[in-house]
């Protein structure tokens, strides 16, 4: 089973809960990124910077973005998860942010089998310094490699639904 293209997403219920891969557990150095051909995970590189993931990373299935990936989000939640589990999650927002390679959309989202986390609706309802880290991270994990990224203030719920809803279309745009 490939994690990107057999895993599956029921469109119909995606404001309320959808599938994220995790690729790289919170509090980790390694930026692990998942090999399009074989479905493994590769170590793409261990992070120049004094700094870890703030929350878990991955990304959607069956999902479709300009730089040529799956959709990332940010997953929220009490405790690091191990790459290529299977998390149920909610969208609370996302931040929009460019790099070397364009425009790249992390989506926000909260696992709704934490239950610290599972009633978060929005990202302002999370503590204010947990949004300062995440923007900040971003800002700085590549800042030693001599690359620059602009990280924009996160954009609400709606906004994240439906930036999720174009990549799921153009993944299926794509497949045809």
């Amino acid at each position: 089973m490939h994690p990107w293209h057999d895993y599956p997403i029921d469109e119909a219920s995606v404001a309320q809960w959808f599938p994220a891969i995790v690729e790289v557990p919170m509090g980790s150095k390694n930026k692990y990124e998942l090999d399009k051909v074989s479905g493994l995970l590769r170590l793409d590189r261990v992070l120049y910077s004094a700094v870890v993931y703030p929350a878990n990373y991955g990304f959607v299935p069956r999902t479709y973005c300009d730089d040529g990936d799956p959709l990332d989000v940010l997953v929220f939640g009490q405790e690091a998860v191990l790459p290529l589990t299977v998390v149920d999650v909610r969208a609370i927002g996302v931040m929009q942010m460019r790099d070397e390679k364009g425009i790249d959309d992390k989506l926000l989202a909260v696992a709704i089998g934490d239950p610290a986390f599972a009633d978060y609706r929005d990202f302002r309802e999370l503590p204010k310094h947990v949004i300062r880290e995440m923007r900040r991270f971003f800002q700085d994990y590549k800042v030693l490699e001599g690359k620059e990224v602009v990280v924009d203030e996160p954009l609400g719920p709606d906004d994240g639904l439906r930036i999720l809803r174009e990549a799921i279309a153009a993944y299926k745009n794509r497949q045809r």
